[in-house]
This record gives C-alpha cells, sequence and structure tokens, in this order.
C-alpha cells in the first residue's frame, strides 16, 4: 500500500502548449491516503484516464512531480511502482485456467509454488472464484473475467495501490451491483489503496470514501458523497451530482433577498452579506429535492405554472414554470401533485449562492 503525492500535475499531448486550454489536466495538487478508497468522477474528455495513468507510470505529466511514499517516481514506468490496473476489458489469458491466470503475477516474480498456492486459495475465496479455478478463463461470464483481472492485482502482497479505469463499463446492469458491493468488501477487508476512474455517479457514490469531481482537467471538488450533495462547490459538481441536477437561477441580492425577474427569494444572513460582497455573474442553487411545492398559497410562496409530472416509482419529478424559468423539484411518494399552478418555497437552509460557478462561502 502507498500514500500516493501529485504535486502541481499538469499534461498536455501537444509538444509545445501554448496556454492553459492546450493542457488535458491543470495544476493537479492532490494526496491519496494509504489505505484510501477514492472514485475519479466526471464525464467523457475530462482528463480522468489521463490522470490516472500519470499515478500508473503510463503517462509521464508535462509538469509537476509524482510521488509513492515520499519518493520520487515521477520518471519511474508502471512495473517499478507496484501497482495494479484493472482496465474496462479484461485483461486475461483465455487458454489458462483460472487459478495459472491468478498465479500469473506471482511465479512471473519467482514466487514459490507453496506460497503462490496460499495467496491463490485466500484471493479466490475472496473474490467467490473457488468453484472456477479449474476452469478455463475463456468460458466464464464477463463479471467473472473481470474479477479474474482484480484478484490478479490483489494476490501480490506488495502491491501499494489498485486503479480501476471504468471496470465495469462492459457488465450487465443486474451485475453492477455485485461487483461494487465486493469492490466494497475488499476494501474494508484488506485497507488496500484504491482509484476508481468512472462517469457513474452510482458507482462513484457506492463506492467510494473520498470522490474527486474533474471537470475540463482540474478537479472541482474532493469530498465524501454527502458533501458533494449537501454543498456543492462548483455549478458542474450541483448539475452532474444528483438526479435531476441541482436548478440555478440567475438573480441580484438585494439585502437578504434574491432577486429573480421579479420573483423575490429569501437568503440566510450569512448568505445574504457573502452574495452582497460577490463579484461577477451571481446565481442561486436549490437541489430539486430541497425546492417545497405546495397546492396553495404559503408564506415566501412564488407562483409557478404546471408543466409536466414523470412517476419515478418511489418518487415524482415535477418540471414548473417561475417567472419564465424552468425549474424541476423532486416530490415524495404520497404527496399531492398541484394540476395547473403550484407555490414554490427555497428553504433559506438549502439555497446556495454561485459567483461565476463557484459556491459563495467565505
Amino acid at each position: 500500500m502507498a500514500r500516493i503525492e501529485l504535486n502541481e500535475i499538469a499534461h498536455s499531448y501537444l509538444k509545445k502548449p501554448r496556454d492553459e486550454s492546450d493542457y488535458a489536466l491543470k495544476r493537479i495538487h492532490n494526496e491519496w491516503d494509504d489505505g484510501g478508497a477514492y472514485a475519479l468522477l466526471g464525464p467523457s474528455g475530462c482528463g480522468k484516464t489521463t490522470l490516472l495513468n500519470v499515478i500508473s507510470g503510463l503517462l509521464t505529466p508535462s509538469k509537476g512531480r509524482v510521488f509513492y511514499d515520499g519518493r520520487d517516481v515521477t520518471a519511474q514506468p508502471p512495473e517499478k511502482r507496484n501497482i495494479a490496473q484493472v482496465f474496462q476489458f479484461p485483461v486475461l489469458y483465455d487458454t489458462m485456467s483460472v487459478f495459472n491466470n491468478l498465479a500469473f503475477p506471482l511465479r512471473n516474480r519467482g514466487v514459490e509454488e507453496s506460497e503462490i498456492k496460499k495467496r491463490v486459495l485466500e484471493v479466490a475465496e475472496i473474490l467467490d472464484l473457488t468453484p472456477f479455478l479449474g476452469k478455463r478463463a475463456a468460458g466464464l461470464a464477463a463479471d467473472a473475467k473481470q474479477k479474474i483481472s482484480l484478484g490478479r492485482g490483489l494476490v501480490r502482497s506488495d502491491v501499494a495501490a489498485i486503479l480501476f479505469d471504468e471496470p465495469l463499463t462492459v457488465i450487465d446492469p443486474h451485475l453492477k451491483w455485485n461487483l461494487r458491493r465486493k469492490l466494497k468488501e475488499i476494501h474494508e477487508q484488506l485497507k488496500l489503496t484504491l482509484i476508481y476512474v468512472t462517469h457513474d455517479q452510482i458507482e462513484a457514490l457506492t463506492f467510494a470514501d473520498q470522490v474527486l469531481v474533474m471537470y475540463e482537467g482540474e478537479l472541482v471538488q474532493i469530498g465524501t458523497p454527502q458533501e458533494l450533495f449537501e454543498n456543492p462547490k462548483h455549478k458542474f459538481v450541483g448539475f452532474f451530482i444528483g438526479s435531476p441536477g441541482m436548478n440555478f437561477l440567475a438573480c441580484t441580492v438585494d439585502g437578504n433577498i434574491a432577486r429573480v425577474d421579479g420573483a423575490g427569494i429569501l437568503l440566510d444572513d450569512h448568505t445574504a452579506a457573502l452574495g452582497q460582497k460577490a463579484q461577477g455573474k451571481i446565481e442561486i442553487g436549490i437541489r430539486p429535492m430541497h425546492l417545497e411545492i405546495h397546492a396553495d398559497t404559503v408564506d415566501g410562496g412564488i407562483p409557478a405554472a404546471v408543466k409536466s409530472v414523470q412517476d419515478q416509482g418511489s418518487f415524482k419529478i415535477l418540471t414548473v414554470n417561475m417567472a419564465g424559468h424552468t425549474l424541476r423539484a423532486r416530490l415524495p411518494e404520497g404527496q399531492a401533485v398541484p394540476s395547473n399552478e403550484a407555490w414554490l418555497r427555497f428553504p433559506p437552509q438549502w439555497t446556495k449562492l454561485f459567483a461565476d460557478g463557484y459556491l459563495v462561502n467565505k
């Protein structure tokens, strides 16, 4: 296991980058604790895989240094870093048995057969692969093959970290939950450093202790799933985390009131004070589950026209138009749905203020 430090990392695929827009990674500075479970989350093209390749040694960054337990490994290839990688598509020897696939990394390092057998049996038990040890890998299902890829990393007692690059992409949806649960169990049992790249927020939020959200080559927020949901530090986090994403409305701040095209939304004292000092484009944000919907007038309520209702089973998504702006609210099961007109209330404790895309919090 290892503590991994990224010191002012930046990378461009161009030989002579001219400005920041030429960089796939832009000034990444972060530490990954020994034994932590991390997820790199973001849309395609945001730099997730590039960053993972820098950590693994498949890519040397244009700028900055990479440290494992305080040792500079920036110029070292993957085999010198004692890491294991699990890719989108399982990397296996199809003609070998499951046992021999798991044993291969150890035999390649000259480990004695008695120790190999011990380690393979231990890892097979952890991954529920024991019944398949004598079978050829070629005939197994996709989830079992991905378990073998994972097992080839776990079988090494000296592995510093295991890196996952969208490992569940090719797995059937009904099998993904089982594999996510297994990864969580493995982390809790072995306390390995795990770094998991995905564009799927459900995978990230159910797997990781800490989620690192990437956007356009930058780490825009690091936090627990709860922190990302309740206090997004960037508009992209508010939009990308949650389904549906956060509602945003351009506004001006007048005392304790955020004004949106004539509608007045009450802010708490702290947020209002910060908003009066903020510069740039000012917006309020609120999660659909925190936006209150009332069928009748209510103190602080703002009238809105009901446009559509989507029944999601355990909840409903209500789309409304308020002062020319489209908003979405999440209604719990059992709450009555207004037919034509609704009254919206923005609880101050859940109404966030953003300036030029960033949360106003100081």
